[in-house]
């Protein structure tokens, strides 16, 4: 299966019960201050929806709870990198999504050899402070020239009006947060994001899920 162009983030299992039987079929659980048994019983139960639906799960940060868990995707910042264990990562069999800003942290992922290189943010974003200002549509299409077929990730203030743009710059997959959770309809946000991000609208994605 191939990794879907539409990649919703949210940060709790209740979003991902709320909104992934809607049709998603690649998310990101990302949590953020919580202790380990909450992190873990978080991570089981979005597991268990994932499964129930065929969607892709992607854990942020906690490697070592995605690994006892059998989970299959882990995705590291680059200060995720610093604690992280990637041998253990891959002894696993788990594939590994890494977040760029920079061509050293480009080239610090692609020795890594990732699954998938995330680059933001894209526009403007008040999800968190980020030392990194708005990197623009046209530094996708630097890093999909040096990435080869590696998946692209877009994240970063996208918009369904922005995901046409970055999808045409080289990416192949656009992430969504705070349009769909800060929306005063998330389920027909998502509804919206699927239409506009599902073929016929779209090209076929690199890489296997």
């Amino acid at each position: 299966m191939s990794l879907d162009r539409f990649y919703p983030i949210f940060d709790s299992a209740a979003w991902i019960e709320r909104l992934v039987p809607l049709g998603i079929k690649l998310v990101q659980l990302r949590i953020k201050d919580a202790d380990d048994q909450t992190i873990r019983t978080e991570i089981s139960a979005a597991k268990e929806v994932c499964a129930r639906t065929g969607t892709t799960l992607v854990i942020n940060d906690y490697w070592q709870a995605a690994i006892d868990l059998g989970c299959d995707w882990i995705h590291l910042g680059q200060e995720d990198l610093d604690d992280a264990d990637t041998d253990a990562i891959r002894a696993a069999g788990i594939k590994l999504g890494i977040s760029t800003h920079d061509r050293a942290e480009l080239s610090r992922a692609m020795a890594l050899k990732p699954d998938y290189v995330a680059l933001g943010p894209i526009y403007p974003t008040i999800l968190k402070q980020m030392k990194w200002h708005e990197q623009g549509v046209e530094k996708l299409s630097k890093w999909r020239a040096e990435i080869g077929d590696t998946p692209l990730i877009a994240i970063g203030g996208m918009t369904i009006q922005r995901a046409a743009g970055a999808y045409d710059a080289g990416a192949d997959v656009v992430s969504a947060v705070t349009d769909i959770t800060l929306n005063a309809d998330p389920e027909a946000q998502v509804k919206a994001w699927l239409h506009a991000t599902r073929p016929p609208h779209s090209a076929t994605p690199r890489g296997d899920a």
